[in-house]
């Protein structure tokens, strides 16, 4: 019997570090693949773009990307690649969610300062926004301190400017409708960096799309409920790609 469960490819948050193996634990034998993010790029179809080569060799797959990630998964969906079979997004957006124009401008400069500036305040001040009241209370802790070392143990200064210019310029609003396979948006309850207005348009432009609100949850909360955060998943392939998960019969 042909195997015809999907891979799951799981695409990096804004600091391009690959899913651990302990956020990927929780899908026990589905198949799975991640990848780390390109350095130095500054534009969305480029991280497209990458992303369509690693998976070239698949017939059959699932992008999961979150948050910036799920710009990048976004873009290439609204591509209507063969094998695509469904799509995850999680606190991720279709277009630039700041309509601050000062704070725009000030996650610029941000993305410009290098070297200690970089390190110890713009990265301090990104893991404070990133913060949710409930990020201590997942199944692994986690506070503003682990998002700054995640960044500081991979995101060079360089990238992590590019990939502020990247999410400042992606617009995918009206190419929303051309996402033609079953889409799960999954958004926490509390997330300052994002909002909740950038899931309803995601929500509402997508045909075929639900959205989950995982309540007590924040913007980082695929690595502090990584359990949570996969049995959603897990539940949104039973009920839409029924023969990706393990006692289903193959088409």
């Amino acid at each position: 019997m042909t195997n015809t469960q999907p891979t799951l490819v799981f695409i990096p948050c804004f600091s391009g570090a690959p899913w651990s193996v302990d956020q990927l634990a929780p899908y026990g034998d589905l198949p799975v693949r991640t990848l780390r993010l390109p350095e130095g790029v500054a534009d969305m179809e480029d991280y497209a773009d990458h992303v369509a080569v690693a998976v070239a060799d698949l017939d059959d797959y699932v992008l999961v990307g979150d948050s910036f990630g799920a710009n990048i998964a976004l873009a290439l969906a609204v591509r209507q690649p063969a094998g695509l079979r469904a799509l995850v997004m999680s606190g991720g957006f279709a277009a630039d969610p700041v309509s601050s124009a000062p704070w725009k401008a000030l996650m610029r400069t941000m993305g410009k300062l290098r070297g200690p500036l970089y390190r110890q305040m713009v990265l301090r001040a990104h893991a404070h926004r990133l913060a949710s009241p409930f990020d201590g209370e997942g199944q692994t802790p986690w506070n503003a301190a682990h998002s700054r070392k995640l960044f500081l143990d991979n995101t060079p200064a360089s990238s992590f400017g590019a990939r502020v210019v990247a999410a400042l310029n992606a617009d995918y609003v009206a190419a929303l409708p051309r996402v033609q396979v079953p889409t799960l948006i999954i958004t926490p309850e509390h997330d300052e960096l994002i909002g909740e207005e950038a899931a309803t348009i995601m929500r509402e432009g997508i045909p075929d799309s639900r959205e989950v609100v995982l309540p007590r949850t924040g913007h980082m909360f695929r690595f502090s409920h990584p359990a949570t955060y996969a049995g959603v998943v897990r539940t949104f392939l039973a009920e839409t790609v029924t023969d990706a998960m393990p006692g289903h019969a193959a088409r």
